[in-house]
């Protein structure tokens, strides 16, 4: 008794599940949840620009820009905080890091994103 309602419930949820538009399955529900939370750009373009900035947030090592794939422009500033370290000019040069890495970051996943 108990297995044929089980089973009857089963099947008319099936039922249920193929009349649906497919967006209100469970699964394709999460999909765009997670769409709207993400803004569209998914989860990794989401968290790029965050991941971006908390690296360059480390001092003296630029490593958003290594993240972003702009070595040349860390091994550069990494050159130029020696003699700004003597004028104090070293801790505008490391904001404008954490902003730059943020910046470019924000912009490679547009671009990823508008040509798709």
């Amino acid at each position: 008794m108990a297995e044929d309602i089980e089973g009857g419930l089963v099947e008319r949820l099936r039922d249920r599940l193929d009349d649906l538009p497919r967006w209100q399955t469970p699964f394709m529900a999460i999909i765009v949840i997670v769409s709207e939370i993400t803004g569209g750009v998914g989860p990794w373009g989401a968290l790029r620009p965050l991941i971006a900035t908390a690296l360059a947030v480390v001092p003296f090592l630029y490593l958003g820009q290594h993240f972003n794939g702009q070595h040349s422009k860390a091994f550069d500033w990494t050159a130029l905080q020696v003699p700004l370290l003597f004028c104090l000019l070293w801790p505008l040069l490391w904001l404008w890091s954490i902003f730059d890495a943020y910046q470019t970051a924000m912009l490679s996943v547009a671009d990823e994103y508008s040509l798709a």
